[in-house]
């Protein structure tokens, strides 16, 4: 009798053993399920998100042909100017150099490639940094980029502000000559932030990290005085 008891236990000890091994089998595949489904999720939503970022964009006239950015000028070296709106340096830069480029341009010395970067929309309220730059996209389907880039210096707001309003750069752009109707109009619809997104993520990815960058022919402006930058662009042009 003892001896049909110890089996009946065992057997059960067995069954056991085996439905907790089949319960832990059916969690594992449960939990790689779950997994497989969420990386697959991860992987579709990225390559939306990816594709809205990077491939839905409206470039404005006069930009680069991978619409990076606004190019002035047709000499033989290529500046590479990154610049953000909000930015101090960025302002510094402009009134030190910017007449010197503008004649590199002239002299047909230079083609400039401007890049209205919004790397500082976390010292606005408002992301001045983006609506500066997609504003510059209307000016420059307007025809007036450098006028309206360097008007926009001019009345820089601080940092930690809500920027201008709309309304004002509106204001300077009329105020540069552009149509306030066609100008307003855009600026006031957004018509360029998904190009000033992608001229953003285009230079993060170009491994530039601050504003202003200055890359003459791919290489870093060490010194952006006139002087060095008059110096690099003729040591790139022998």
């Amino acid at each position: 009798m003892s001896s049909r008891k110890g089996q009946r236990d065992a057997a059960r000890v067995v069954r056991e053993q085996l439905a907790r091994e089949r319960r832990r089998r059916r969690t594992i595949w449960v939990s790689a399920a779950a997994v497989a489904v969420l990386v697959i999720a991860g992987v579709i939503g990225w390559t939306v998100w990816s594709s809205q970022r990077s491939d839905t964009f409206t470039t404005p006239p006069g930009a680069n042909a991978d619409g990076t950015g606004i190019v002035t000028g047709g000499g033989p070296v290529t500046v590479d100017v990154y610049e953000d709106f909000l930015c101090p340096a960025c302002n510094q830069f402009e009134r030190t150099s910017g007449a010197t480029l503008e004649q590199l341009v002239a002299e047909n010395k230079a083609k400039v490639v401007y890049h209205p970067v919004a790397y500082l929309n976390r010292f606005s309220t408002t992301e001045y940094s983006t609506r500066s730059s997609a504003a510059s996209g209307c000016a420059a389907a307007g025809g007036k980029f450098r006028e309206y880039a360097k008007a926009l210096f001019e009345k820089q707001p601080p940092e930690g502000s809500a920027g201008l309003s709309n309304d004002e750069l509106i204001d300077i752009g009329a105020g540069v000559g552009l149509d306030r109707g066609s100008f307003g109009g855009c600026v006031k619809e957004g018509t360029y932030r998904t190009w000033t997104e992608h001229v953003t993520d285009e230079a993060s990815r170009s491994a530039v990290t601050g504003t202003p960058t200055i890359l003459v022919n791919g290489q870093p402006l060490a010194d952006r005085s006139p002087q060095g930058l008059t110096a690099a662009v003729a040591a790139a042009n022998k």
